[in-house]
Order: structure tokens, then sequence, then C-alpha cells
């Protein structure tokens, strides 16, 4: 049996990887696709809702704005520095791409990857307003909380480590667009509404598809533990919670 192999049995059985040293191609791989996926889609996010400050109804709202845009670009730069002990050029990497670019509208990405960076699709759809800066936030808030979850359980440990130190500022990201939300609500609940219809399938195709079939060998690695589906369902049912809270 070779060294390869010997650590992909024990990383099936739980074991855990503190350098990239030890790790072979395979996991190489995915856990840079991984980290690259997050620091693309923190950057784009980032970029985004950065257009939006100035659309804040006050200066309490602008102020949070700020700290959204200030801390996504922290945590970017906390997992880029992980990425370049596996060899990315992170002194080049905020020039390849233009993290500002967006699609038309009602422009249908897919699923596919597109433009040259690993950001998440729904990175790819323009923030019309500030009601619905504040509901993307929420929903994708909450699909990043569960899918941080997941990762910070992930088995490379120092990127396990970065990814549980970014969660509580993320939980707050969000819960900033909740008390958001709250004040939008009596004043433009059907521009909430409407917001919330447009942005619900193109969050919940961030969790890819059900049926992955690269969920098993990434279960073997130990990067990931719970389906898509699964996380899926838990978001559904956190978005089900903010609709009925709106409607009562």
């Amino acid at each position: 049996m070779n060294e390869n192999t010997d650590i992909t049995s024990y990383l099936a059985e739980g074991g855990k990887l503190s350098a990239p040293g030890n790790a072979p191609p395979r996991y190489r791989a995915e856990l840079m696709r991984m980290m690259a996926s997050f620091v693309d889609s923190e950057l784009a996010g980032a970029a985004g809702f950065a257009d939006c400050i100035n659309m804040g109804p006050g200066v309490k709202e602008r102020i949070a704005a700020s700290r959204i845009v200030l801390e996504k670009h922290d945590h970017a730069e906390r997992v880029l520095k992980i990425m370049g002990e596996f060899g990315a050029n992170t002194d080049r990497y905020m020039q390849v791409h233009p993290w500002t670019e967006r699609v038309a509208r009602e422009e249908d990405v897919g699923a596919e990857r597109r433009g040259g960076d690993m950001r998440l699709n729904v990175f790819w759809y323009p923030i019309e307003n500030w009601a619905d800066a504040v509901v993307m936030n929420v929903m994708m808030g909450k699909a990043t909380i569960i899918q941080l979850e997941e990762l910070a359980r992930c088995s490379y440990q120092p990127l396990a480590e970065a990814f549980r130190e970014i969660l509580p500022r993320e939980r707050r990201h969000m819960e900033l667009g909740e008390e958001g939300l709250a004040g939008l609500r009596a004043s433009d609940a059907g521009a909430v509404l409407a917001s919330m219809d447009y942005w619900r399938p193109r969050v919940a195709a961030s969790f890819g598809g059900r049926d992955s079939e690269r969920f098993a060998m990434l279960k073997k690695l130990g990067l990931r533990h719970r389906t898509n589906a699964d996380l899926l369902t838990e978001w559904d049912a956190a978005v089900d919670a903010v609709a009925k809270s709106l409607a009562a």
C-alpha cells in the first residue's frame, strides 16, 4: 500500500491533516477548489454589496453595509493565505477577475461556472435596490452559515479553524440583514416579497445538485459530511420561517 492510499484511508476514518506536505494530489486539488470558491464568492459578494452602501436609507444602514464589505474582504484574505501555502499566487489574485461584473437581471446563469473565476453563480446576479440588497443578504447569509458549519468540519485543520473563526461574523452579517428586513416589512413589503421570489431559486442553486456524484469522494477525504440535499432542506426551512414572519 502506497503512502497516498494510507493517507486516504486515514482521512476516510476521520483523520485530520495540518500541513500541505501531507496532502495527496487529489486532496490538494479538491481543497484548492473549495478554498477558491469561498474566496471568489467573498470577493464578488463584497464587490456587489459595496455598490449598495450609498443605497442605505440612513447612517446606521450604511455603516452595517460597510462593515459587511470590510469583513468579507478579511475573510477572503484569511483563506487566501492558506491557498498561498499550497502554491497560489496571492500577490496577483485580486487582479485576476473583475469582481464587480454582473449579468443582466433576468439572465439565467444556470449551474455551470462562468467568467473564469470560482464564485458561486448567485454572485453573478445584480442587486437592484436597498430592499433587494437586504433580502439577498438575509437569504444568502442563511445559506452561508449552513455551508460554513459544514466546511468548518473539514479534515484540513487550518482551514477548518479559519472557517470556525469566520462563522460568527458571517452570522452577524445575516443578523444585520434581518434587522434591516424588519424595518422594511412595513414600509416596502411588496418589494421584499418580490425580491424573495427572485433570489430564492438563485440562492438555492448555490447548494449544488441534490445528487452530487462528487459527494462520496469528498466525504472519503473528510472534506464534506452532509449531502447537498440535507443542506438545502435546512436552508429551505430557514427561508420558510423568514417568509412566515413577514406574512404575520
